[in-house]
């Protein structure tokens, strides 16, 4: 599969409404599935990020809406069936009738507007809340099946905004919980850490039942090991293996991906915040040479923390040459000026976190070591990544680089740009007075007018703030039984849905 065929346009009108749920099969049977990462938590507040999102995300917790990757339908009805915006920028959602959480609780507005403000909370570091960074909303119950949203500025991509908000029953703790209740099609049923997830479809669902009745997550760090289990039966679908094990055109599928493989700058730390050093670290990173080696071959070298299907890319943004020499000028001429070009910096990396993550990082490293920087390469586990990751920073830090993939399948920079590089962003390493004012007026305008602002902020966070050192857009592998009726997209980075799997007769 080309990379020119894999970012294709996919997503279509982020803004148009579809009707119904995508059926699911008649027949019913139980899977085993086998995963790159533990979850740590399985709190729906949290299941934008990957490792839970692939469990929880749409199969036990639900969203108001979510977007349509499959068939490029744009926004689509979950538990919202229909909305509409009114005159003074504010969002009417009507809600589906006649839904009850796992626990048997019937599902309501109260229950929205709870969820909502529960990912608001100080007593807990939700996740979903870092998309609405820069946003004050006024959100009201009008009856049981209808509540109003009123965002200050106004927000033209609410209804997408909200495919992000997993709605849990009124009255859930504050704090995070180990045993989601959802209104999915299933209900956790047993986790035993360390070992196994397990799912069991409900029979009270709202929905048409999913063939598969009982799913069990595994957990194996090996991409060779992953595949392996799907050969030998003992698994039936690897959502993540690598291009290297990705050899048999029955199993083996190849999508777009819209991960975004970068390191984070913390910018606020010398030498780090002066960018005669950043700039350096991008000149010295040979890109090309990973392509078709350590990174499949139909990866895209990036120049965004989105990926070129998104609203306002800008092709007239370069990759960063691989110029070792002009990276070393660099150096001697911040440490000329009194930068402390010498300081060890510490470069944090996610265990297991895409297929050759340890190979590529260690070549990373001899890179940037060639050039004169001292680095420190250290592998953590997904819970202490986000400490590194995100705010609050630790006091009294080093220099610090934070090794990472970001997802946007939602074709919106919107999805991006607050938490990533805004000054109160949570995941931002900068405070930029320019960077502020071109989100701020991205995310309230429409049309042409925010694909141009959006344009415009691409090429500032790299050609002149040079936030990141912006790495590749990847290409995913998978392998899936021959027993399963189930293709891989874009949407299986994040999220998993059980009901979109079938079992083949």
């Amino acid at each position: 599969m080309k990379a020119s065929h894999l970012f294709g346009a996919i997503l279509g009108s982020v803004l148009a409404l579809g009707t119904g749920v995508a059926p699911a099969q008649a027949a019913s049977s139980e899977i085993k599935i086998v995963l790159p990462e533990e979850a740590d938590l399985l709190e729906p507040c949290m299941a934008t990020r990957s490792n839970i999102g692939r469990v929880i995300m749409e199969n036990v917790s639900e969203t108001l809406t979510e977007l349509d990757v499959r068939g490029k339908q744009g926004v689509m009805p979950r538990l919202a069936e229909k909305w509409q915006q009114t005159g003074d920028g504010a969002w009417r959602f009507h809600l589906r009738q006649g839904v009850k959480f796992s626990d048997g609780k019937a599902f309501g507005a109260k229950d929205v507007k709870y969820s909502f403000d529960r990912i608001f909370s100080d007593k807990n570091v939700c996740e979903s809340r870092r998309y609405f960074g820069g946003m004050k909303f006024d959100v009201k119950v009008v009856d049981d099946s209808t509540i109003d949203f009123k965002v200050e500025p106004v927000q033209p991509i609410l209804p997408l905004l909200l495919s992000l908000v997993t709605i849990v029953p009124e009255g859930t703790p504050l704090e995070f919980v180990r045993e989601p209740v959802g209104t999915g099609p299933y209900k956790l049923s047993n986790w035993t850490p360390g070992q196994q997830i397990v799912l069991d479809a409900r029979d009270d669902y709202w929905g048409k039942k999913p063939a598969v009745t009982k799913a069990t997550y595994l957990f194996r760090a090996d991409p060779a090991v992953r595949a392996a289990m799907v050969q030998a039966g003992e698994a039936d679908l690897a959502p993540s293996i690598s291009q290297v094990e990705a050899t048999n055109d029955k199993t083996d599928f190849s999508y777009l991906d819209s991960e975004t493989v970068y390191l984070r700058i913390d910018g606020n730390i010398a030498p780090l915040n002066d960018v005669r050093v950043r700039k350096a670290l991008n000149l010295a990173i040979d890109r090309q040479a990973f392509i078709g080696t350590l990174v499949p071959q139909d990866a895209v070298l990036a120049t965004a923390l989105v990926p070129p299907t998104t609203l306002g890319w800008n092709p007239d943004v370069k990759v960063f040459p691989y110029e070792p020499d002009q990276a070393k000028k660099l150096l001697e001429e911040a440490k000329a000026d009194g930068v402390a070009v010498d300081t060890p910096i510490t470069v944090v990396a996610r265990t297991a976190n895409f297929p050759n993550v340890t190979e590529i990082m260690e070549a990373i490293q001899t890179q940037l070591q060639d050039v004169g920087f001292k680095i420190d390469l250290r592998f953590v586990e997904v819970a202490e990544h986000e400490v590194y990751y995100s705010k609050p920073f630790k006091e009294g830090r080093g220099p610090q680089i934070v090794a990472a993939m970001h997802d946007n399948s939602k074709g919106d920079p919107s999805f991006t740009m607050f938490f990533k590089y805004h000054s109160k962003g949570t995941q931002s390493g900068y405070s930029d007075p320019k960077v502020d004012d071109l989100i701020a007026r991205a995310s309230a305008a429409t049309g042409d007018e925010r694909a141009k602002l959006w344009s415009e902020l691409i090429a500032y966070v790299h050609d002149d703030l040079v936030a990141d050192v912006l790495l590749f857009h990847m290409v995913g592998y998978s392998r899936v039984s021959e027993r399963l009726d189930f293709k891989p997209s874009i949407a299986t980075n994040s999220m998993l849905q059980l009901s979109e799997i079938g079992i083949k007769n």
